[in-house]
């Protein structure tokens, strides 16, 4: 059985969404799977309400717009249950500034380095 009903996974690079996707997919993470591969296309997404995550997994460095500024615009959302939604910024920075501005981030659950595994599923869950 599934831990989530619908996981958002919103990343630019193919590679990392094909390898991430099948991680949570065969770790029966969440019911479906939703890739975006743009943050302005999620927002969209969200605001129109096509999609409906319990759990979000955002890759910091994009281009148009990252993760931090997709939170900004998250911000400015109105959608029923966004305090519920759990974000987990996905990412391979080693930046501390961006490890500490994910911790001070109200709407992030967790900082997780790239790439995801079934451990790091399994402590999410637990």
């Amino acid at each position: 059985m599934s831990n989530y009903k619908t996981c958002l996974l919103i990343d630019d690079n193919y590679i990392d969404n094909f390898v991430t996707r099948r991680i949570l997919e065969g770790g029966n993470f969440a019911e479906k799977v939703i890739v975006s591969q743009s943050a302005a296309e999620a927002i969209d997404s969200l605001r129109s309400g096509s999609v409906k995550p319990d759990v979000i997994f955002l890759d910091i460095r994009m281009p148009v717009m990252g993760g931090f500024e997709f939170l900004q615009e998250y911000d400015k959302l109105e959608i029923d249950g966004k305090k519920a939604i759990k974000i987990f910024m996905l990412s391979s920075s080693l930046d501390p500034t961006d490890i500490k501005k994910s911790s001070n981030n109200k709407y992030i659950t967790q900082f997780i380095h790239k790439p995801i595994t079934q451990k790091i599923l399994d402590d999410i869950c637990t």
